[in-house]
């Protein structure tokens, strides 16, 4: 794939060379013992930065990498694969023959309707092309998988109770295709790989049927040419989705499928173009070379490590994941990223989405992934069309939530009392082409992509800023996202003040003499003030903060904007004031709350609360494989927590480069390299026992170096003629497009080899570890006998029925990672996705049981009318049974029976909406025959009260 234009291939690389991790610096000086006085001419050289050879990038991923040593079971425990176009997730599903298989879904993130009247989430919604069934011969049994982050690809071996499977599977990196490459053992040589397409409707069929006038996109067609399998999927406004794949006997007796998947409109190409690409696919060890050569010349463009070892594989997973899910030309990513799942969310939402989506790839120099500057600059027409009529001869607006071309239906609001006008999207998104262009300083984005469509975006807030009795410049109700209207709003009133800035200092830059300048100025000077209250930042004026929220919207001004800042401590002190007070109200927080609090601390200098706000989003929200889910699968939110690692470790928001502003007290060791900062300088850094070894900074555009390096004391400066002491700690440097300078403590050279830090907080590897585990406790595993959906999302409140009335626990109050431990006991909790079961409802069927003996089956469970008494037949495999009771509370209920509660939310979802009701979920404990080995336990058909599984663990007798 090619390069955008506007980014020219030596800013995008940063001066690295493909193959090599190190900068080259010129011949070393000697070092000197006195300090290089200010305004001193230097002529010393810098020395090499040492960076890794392939063999310790190999080995440092290794050590990131997600690890299953079970069969995932969904697609937030499963492994992912992507080049931004095509993808696909693995795990476990069952066929309508009731036999395992492990899935590879075929996703192509172009792959979309396109009906704008019916609105994102039908008519220009992401469409499904299809699966890849493994179908072994046995059951599973095991696995061993691991997905190879170096090589971007998944190897290891799943075993059944007949055999074992080899398999090694990756989505090429520049070539539209899947490749699949099975070796069975003796037993399993029957297996079969096949696809399966699957019908081309929004996932949001998963909440409702798609809207009156809707007609379904037409069936597919297949045929076959030679062995290569077609399918083609038509579709009803025009275009086509197409795949074909080739599955073939391998020399090493097992078998490959290759398969190519593509998207077209309005035109038919796409069955030409998947032709053209499994047709020319060469061996999968010729693909396999040119798709790792791309991997390992991307991951060398920049490297960070950290000592804490769950956050470090989370930081290098999550920069795998935007390389499977971005290119520069690829569609801006849904917020399913390339992959789709059920889901009420299938298409691009622009009120936080996707701006979190894209944040790391500056930071990390990976402006290759960034498709929001072009995105913009083609698609000003449709930007423009999202307005009323009567405001589009000078002004754009961008809706809510659209495809990844800003088509949907409806309108930008109009500013009313009774209206929810949400104004502010287009300005943020244009935040992220500000980032970009201040990460190149490419006077093009500024030129065609920022400028033109900022302009006009300012110009819809103008058409309703109006002067109030108080001289001062005030803005009706617009809407704070998803919080609600408020006049004067916060979020408008920061990107308002953002967007004057932005485009007086772009027309300076430009040259450009703009007639709206002085309209720009009388803004700056006469915009009403934030309103605030005793507990900081307001929605808007008359609209306090005051219920719980997930979004920071109205923290905007803060971060990212950083028009509020810790260079004046009263700034400082409100947005303190109003970060302690939005995270303090639990309830509705989710993962990206923890992220935007992490961020917000970081800002702030807080690196022991940014450290705490992202653990905490690990430990509440991460699923096993870093995924996320709200309802259905939302990416953005593991991203940003990329980007707090970032904001922790580097800053450069005004013309200031900040290292290392708020680590933690337990980051001592840090290594930086190649790291992009705004101004396009490429930074690298080291610190070791808590001290600063060096700054390295590499100038990509002669821009001036403001610097302040955490470096305690007198420095050295190597690399340039001139440089000053500024303001605050500050180091000036005069430094050319493509010059160097280094900075270290006063005394001798350090030494400037780029590794790995060590660790200081170990951790398990992201994946699924074997179960059952070790010791006394054995879960057990019941997604394949979960029937009942008792847990709501509070964005959908009819898809569950607890009670048989419609009502359902809140998603957000329930454990969210998979896990929950009560009283010392493990168990395994789901809670996923919108409309999928998350319980076990008696229907008189048997759950099978991991064999052993065991003294003790514990219960999470829940009844849903009143109590419930009722039993349980637990059989032997001595062929022999035995009835035990059960006994379980009432949901709205304190414990009636012994048991303890081991969750409780205070909200009770209803069809009618939220209401304050306290409900729970039970930790019971049933006695068992320690002299017998189980082989399953069967529940009663549900009548009265019934009683609710959620989880099950087994406990052996304790020993003598």
């Amino acid at each position: 794939m090619t390069q955008p234009a506007s980014f020219p291939r030596r800013d995008l690389l940063g001066g690295t060379m493909a193959g090599i991790l190190a900068t080259t610096f010129a011949a070393a000086a000697p070092a000197s013992a006195a300090e290089t006085p200010p305004d001193a001419l230097v002529e010393a050289a810098s020395p090499r930065v040492r960076g890794m050879s392939d063999e310790q990038w190999a080995r440092f991923l290794s050590g990131q990498d997600l690890r299953w040593q079970r069969v995932p079971r969904t697609w937030y425990e499963g492994a992912f694969l992507g080049n931004g176009f095509v993808g696909t997730q693995v795990y476990r599903e069952r066929t309508p023959s009731n036999r395992d298989a492990l899935k590879f879904t075929v996703d192509h993130s172009e792959s979309q309707d396109h009906r704008p009247a019916f609105g994102n989430e039908w008519g220009v919604a992401r469409l499904p092309i299809g699966k890849a069934l493994l179908t072994p011969v046995g059951e599973f049994t095991g696995a061993d998988l691991r997905l190879d982050l170096w090589n971007a690809e998944l190897s290891g071996t799943v075993s059944t109770d007949r055999g074992t499977l080899e398999i090694h599977a990756f989505v090429h990196s520049t070539l539209p295709l899947l490749v699949i490459d099975v070796r069975p053992s003796a037993g399993e040589r029957g297996f079969s790989l096949t696809f399966e397409p699957l019908p081309a409707v929004s996932p949001r069929i998963v909440r409702e049927q798609p809207p009156k006038g809707f007609d379904p996109n037409p069936a597919w067609v297949t045929h076959t040419e030679g062995d290569v399998s077609f399918v083609t999927q038509p579709l009803f406004a025009g275009g086509q989705n197409a795949t074909a794949y080739r599955s073939r006997r391998a020399t090493h007796g097992g078998r490959t499928l290759v398969l190519s998947t593509a998207h077209s409109f309005p035109g038919t190409e796409a069955e030409r173009s998947v032709r053209r690409a499994v047709g020319a696919a060469g061996t999968v060890d010729a693909l396999r070379v040119t798709h790792r050569r791309w991997w390992h010349e991307f991951y060398r463009r920049g490297f960070l490590s950290i000592p804490d070892a769950k956050l470090q594989s989370f930081y290098w997973i999550q920069l795998y994941k935007l390389a499977s899910a971005a290119r520069a030309e690829a569609p801006i990513m849904a917020t399913t990223g390339p992959w789709l799942e059920p889901t009420p969310w299938p298409s691009a939402w622009f009120n936080l989405n996707a701006q979190l989506e894209y944040w790391p790839v500056h930071g990390s120099n990976h402006l290759e992934l960034d498709p929001i500057p072009r995105t913009v600059r083609e698609n000003q027409q449709t930007l423009v069309d999202g307005l009323r009529p009567e405001y589009r001869a000078d002004s754009m607006g961008l809706r809510r939530s659209t495809d990844a071309r800003f088509a949907d239906a409806g309108y930008v609001g109009v500013p009313n009392p009774d209206s929810d006008a949400e104004i502010g999207d287009l300005p943020w998104l244009l935040h992220n082409v500000w980032l970009s262009y201040r990460h190149t300083m490419d006077v093009a984005i500024l030129r065609d992509d920022l400028f033109p469509v900022l302009r006009k975006a300012m110009n819809y807030y103008l058409h309703f800023l109006a002067y109030g009795a108080d001289g001062r410049l005030h803005l009706p109700p617009t809407f704070s996202p998803e919080y609600g209207r408020a006049p004067d709003c916060n979020y408008d009133l920061a990107l308002i003040r953002w967007s004057c800035r932005t485009l007086l200092d772009a027309a300076k830059t430009l040259g450009v003499d703009d007639p709206l300048a002085p309209k720009w100025r009388e803004v700056l000077a006469k915009l009403v003030d934030y309103p605030v209250d005793e507990h900081g930042l307001m929605i808007g004026t008359g609209v306090p903060f005051a219920k719980s929220h997930r979004h920071y919207s109205h923290i905007l001004a803060a971060y990212p904007l950083y028009l509020l800042n810790v260079d004046d401590p009263a700034q400082a002190a409100l947005v303190a004031k109003s970060l302690d007070h939005w995270i303090s109200f639990e309830g509705a927080l989710r993962g990206f709350s923890f992220t935007g609090a992490s961020s917000l601390s970081a800002a702030l200098g807080r690196g022991d609360d940014a450290r705490k706000h992202l653990r905490e989003f690990v430990a509440r929200f991460a699923q096993a494989n870093t995924m996320y889910y709200e309802a259905g699968p939302v990416i953005e939110t593991p991203l940003s927590a990329a980007q707090s690692v970032h904001d922790m470790l580097c800053q450069s928001w005004g013309e200031e480069i900040r290292l290392f502003p708020a680590l933690p007290a337990q980051w001592r060791d840090v290594t930086l390299h190649d790291f992009r900062t705004q101004g396009a300088f490429l930074v690298s850094a080291v610190r070791r026992a808590g001290a600063t070894t060096f700054v390295r900074v590499r100038s990509l555009a002669g821009e001036p170096l403001k610097l302040k390096t955490s470096i305690d004391g007198p420095v050295t400066v190597e690399g340039t003629r001139r440089w000053r002491h500024g303001p605050n700690g500050t180091l000036e440097i005069d430094l050319a497009r493509g010059g160097e300078v280094l900075v270290y403590p006063r005394g001798r050279r350090p030494d400037t080899t780029i590794a790995p830090v060590p660790i200081g907080e170990p951790a398990p590897p992201w994946g699924l570890p074997m179960l059952p585990p070790s010791g006394q406790q054995v879960t057990v595993e019941l997604a394949g006998v979960l029937n009942s959906d008792g847990v709501t999302s509070e964005f959908y409140l009819g898809d569950g029925d607890f009670d048989g009335a419609g009502n359902t626990y809140p998603a957000a109050a329930l454990p969210q990672t998979g896990q929950l431990t009560d009283d010392g006991v493990p168990f395994l909790f789901v809670n996923g996705a919108e409309g999928t079961p998350n319980n076990v409802l008696g229907t008189g069927q048997a759950i099978p049981l991991p064999a052993g003996k065991y003294a003790t089956l514990h219960v999470l469970g829940a009844a849903d009318t009143g109590k419930a008494t009722t039993t349980l037949t637990v059989s032997y495999r001595d062929g022999t049974s035995a009835q035990v009771p059960l006994r379980l509370t009432d949901w709205r209920s304190a414990a009636s029976f012994g048991e303890t509660e081991a969750v409780v939310t205070t909200q009770m979802h209803t069809r009618a909406g939220i209401q304050a009701t306290r409900l729970a979920i039970f930790h019971q404990r049933v006695p068992l025959d320690a002299a017998r080995e189980v082989v399953s336990v069967t529940l009663p058909a549900a009548t009265g009260p019934r009683p609710h599984l959620f989880a099950l663990t087994l406990e052996k007798p304790k020993g003598p």
